[in-house]
């Protein structure tokens, strides 16, 4: 059952700010042991994400898998990158860097929404907004002027 949506409303519309945004927040997931899915638009921003979690601070290491297809899930990897596969695993977070909403959004116990200052990325933003708010689901917005830390 998911507890809350919160969305991160970045003043930046810097290419890979919204990546780099994820990669903090997934890194401060895994520091607290939590399970992580990034879901992603296509396998080639899924490849920016790899590559990105790898080089984004080069005093951290965040152990992640790339699930590209339905794979078994594997329970040792604690942060997994895709694009929405038919059948995707539990998480404590999801971090949706995709356009649409998650496939069975309650799967997941906290679900991050990136939302940069891009103006159609702003309007996908607003209809999920709307959708998760539809479905009953608690919205939290955060407003991040600065350097993005989450």
């Amino acid at each position: 059952m998911t507890e809350r949506v919160d969305f991160y409303v970045l003043a930046s519309a810097a290419p890979g700010s919204r990546l780099a945004f994820a990669c903090r927040l997934t890194e401060k997931a895994y520091l607290r042991n939590l399970r992580v899915i990034v879901l992603a638009e296509s396998a080639a921003d899924v490849a920016a994400m790899d590559d990105l979690l790898w080089t984004f601070n080069d005093r951290s290491f965040v152990p992640h898998k790339v699930r590209l297809e339905a794979q078994a899930e594997e329970s040792a990897t604690p942060v997994h990158l895709c694009v929405e596969p038919p059948v995707a695993p539990t998480a404590d977070l999801a971090v949706n860097l995709a356009s649409r909403l998650p496939l069975q959004p309650e799967r997941f116990a906290r679900i991050a929404e990136i939302i940069d200052a891009d103006p159609q990325r702003r309007q996908l933003g607003r209809e999920r907004f709307k959708s998760y708010r539809d479905l009953k689901f608690t919205l939290e917005t955060h407003q991040l002027d600065g350097p993005e830390d989450p």
